[in-house]
Formats: C-alpha cells, structure tokens, sequence
C-alpha cells in the first residue's frame, strides 16, 4: 500500500540520523567526519569546517586542517578547542593537526555506552512513528475509508516495518560498538 511510503520513509531518515550522528563519534582511528558538527565564525557566520578549509588524514591517527583562507586557522583552532572532540590542536601557522591518542579502555566503555545510548533513542523515534501510522489507520478505520479487515493487514504491516527498521537500528550501532571494542 503507498499510505506505507511516507512512514518508511519517516523511519529510513531515522536510521540515515542514527548513522550521522555515530560517524561523529571518534573510534580511536581519524576521521573527518568527527569534525561534521563543529562550526567556525567566518565572517560572522557559523560555517562548518569542511567549507573553509580541506581536511585530509596523512595517517590512521591524525587529521590536518588546512584553510584556504589563512585568516580563518586561529577561529578553526578556537572551534575545536571549544568543541567536545577532546583533542588539542596543533596549529603550526599553515595548518592545523590533530592527533588522535589511542582510546584508554575507560573511554572505550563510556563511548559504547553513548552508542547504545542514541540507539535507543533511535528506537524510540521508531516505536513513535509506528504509533502515529497506526492512529491513521485507525482514524481511517472508524471513518469508515477502510474495512476492519484492511485495518489489522496495515497494522500487521507496520509492525513488520517496524521491525524490520528496529534490526536495522541494532546493526548499525552494534557495527559502532564492534569499532570501538576492537581498537
């Protein structure tokens, strides 16, 4: 039935954020996307950093910075230093180099716990999105657009999708913890 489209579509997004959201999380090894949520003043806007400047990773535990506009390298040492990525900058004049230090098994724990953490919540957005499809269908169902036999077929439906998004949702942070654990 297309009235599924717009619910699946609702709960792929839901997965496409969970994904977002751990790539920020670092997993000992460098990679740009920890930089995706820090903004730079430039100015006198916010501009995340992949818009000022190039970012390239020279090797497994470091990243280099390197802005097109030199002005810009003390405001993008600023916004990292304010940000929560846990890693001083080193700023040589040109660029910028962070390097990152192998995770102590404490961080491992608190990062696998953040993990779970956003999955749940990812869930949850799920769960929500099932209960909004299934007060559609059953305000359907008592304005008598749809039969009661259409009704339990869509609710049979959308607990399948339901399903199938929440495997979904424990795969991708279960792939997360798998990185974090394995370092």
């Amino acid at each position: 039935m297309s009235d599924y489209k717009e619910f699946e579509s609702k709960m792929k997004k839901t997965c496409d954020a969970l994904t977002a959201q751990l790539a920020t999380i670092r997993a000992g090894r460098a990679n740009a996307s920890v930089l995706d949520q820090i903004e730079v003043d430039y100015y006198g806007s916010p501009t995340p950093i992949q818009q000022v400047a190039s970012v390239a990773a020279p090797d497994p535990r470091s990243l280099v910075i390197q802005p097109w506009d030199a002005s810009v390298l003390k405001g993008i040492e600023k916004a990292i230093l304010a940000s929560d990525l846990g890693i001083n900058p080193q700023n040589d004049g040109r660029v910028i180099r962070l390097v990152f230090p192998p995770l102590t098994e404490e961080r491992r724990r608190e990062l696998a716990k953040q993990t779970k953490k956003y999955g749940e919540e990812s869930k949850v957005a799920i769960r929500n999105i099932r209960r909004d499809a299934i007060e559609k269908f059953k305000k359907k169902q008592k304005a008598s657009e749809i039969t009661e036999d259409d009704y339990k077929i869509a609710e049979k439906d959308i607990q399948k999708l339901t399903d199938d998004y929440i495997k979904e949702i424990d795969r991708i942070a279960e792939k997360k913890e798998k990185e974090l654990t394995e370092i």
